[in-house]
């Protein structure tokens, strides 16, 4: 099953593509956008191995990856059919590969969610609008068992965003790093939805 094409009222979320790399270093040349990942802007040759391992990543387990976001009039939810040469107002990147980090399980039914948004989209409700289409296609669609999302505990723009969408806090840890960001001894969260949350946080709506 390859990644569809998702849509929301706001958003066209497009697989990712080799022809998107210029828009993931536009995204990435922006040291507030990776405020709490890298602490800094990243170089070009930087985002050009991030994409390849991107695009790597997304052939491991059918149906997941990465999408990039861009603004759109709404529609359907789902399709297989291109989308239009020129895809919209670029808006950001959004993750859903399976969970692969050295503190996530080794899993294929667990998948990891993200979100990197242009500084210039922040505080519209767009990774929150993304996020439920991506967990509604993970678990409706592809059938995963859990979605975590893990980010640094500092980062309460991005915990803001995980709880909006009903995923319940799990866990704070300690990893590891050779050149810490400002606020990383306060550690990581992690963050859950499971199958049973997302099936019964639904169950009223089509009762």
């Amino acid at each position: 099953m390859p990644q569809p094409i998702l849509r929301t009222d706001r958003l066209l979320l497009v697989p990712l593509a080799d022809r998107h790399l210029e828009l993931e270093v536009e995204l990435d040349s922006d040291p507030e956008v990776l405020r709490y990942i890298w602490g800094r802007a990243r170089s070009r040759d930087e985002v050009v191995e991030s994409h390849a391992q991107r695009m790597a990543l997304a052939g491991r387990v059918d149906g997941l990856g990465f999408w990039m976001a861009f603004g759109c009039d709404g529609g359907a939810r789902a399709s297989t059919a291109p989308p239009a040469e020129d895809e919209g107002e670029f808006i950001g990147l959004m993750m859903l590969p399976p969970a692969h980090g050295p503190d996530q399980p080794d899993d294929p039914t667990v998948t990891d969610l993200g979100y990197r948004i242009l500084r210039r989209h922040w505080r519209k409700g767009l990774a929150s609008e993304a996020s439920r289409a991506l967990l509604r296609h993970a678990f409706d669609t592809v059938g995963q068992r859990r979605v975590i999302a893990q980010t640094m505990a500092v980062n309460t723009g991005s915990r803001g965003v995980m709880e909006a969408v009903g995923l319940r806090y799990v866990r704070t840890y300690f990893p590891h790093w050779d050149e810490p960001l400002p606020g990383a001894d306060l550690g990581e969260v992690e963050y859950e939805m499971t199958r049973e949350m997302w099936e019964a946080g639904r169950a009223p709506a089509e009762g």
